[in-house]
């Protein structure tokens, strides 16, 4: 079930530039999500949980509606070998800026739905 977040801040929605849809039906989504260095992606929200496949990493800020920072991952004690499998509940308004010296690739498989 989706996150009552409104449409219009979901990532394929709100930031077009940074994600692009590889495939949607109703159990899943496909997503590929690229943020150049210096890049930051605006608010948006990930409305359903999954799989994040990270092909290339960098340092990111996320932070939240507010401009509060949730995660600076220069402060994590985090692997930045890749490719990195991770998986990522439903994730509110947030912005991601790419603090980092490379892009940040992924392809995100989101389910929609968790009934087979």
């Amino acid at each position: 079930m989706p996150q009552p977040w409104p449409e219009s801040l979901d990532a394929a929605v709100a930031a077009p530039e940074h994600h692009a849809v590889l495939l949607e039906n109703d159990r899943v989504r496909v997503l590929e999500a690229r943020v150049p260095q210096g890049d930051t992606v605006p608010l948006h929200t990930h409305r359903w949980p999954g799989v994040q496949y990270i092909l290339s990493l960098a340092d990111f800020v996320r932070r939240d509606a507010n401009g509060e920072v949730l995660v600076d991952s220069r402060e994590l004690d985090m692997s930045k070998k890749t490719p990195l499998v991770l998986w990522s509940e439903p994730v509110p308004p947030h912005t991601l800026e790419n603090v980092g010296d490379r892009v940040i690739h992924a392809i995100v498989i989101e389910l929609k739905s968790t009934l087979l």
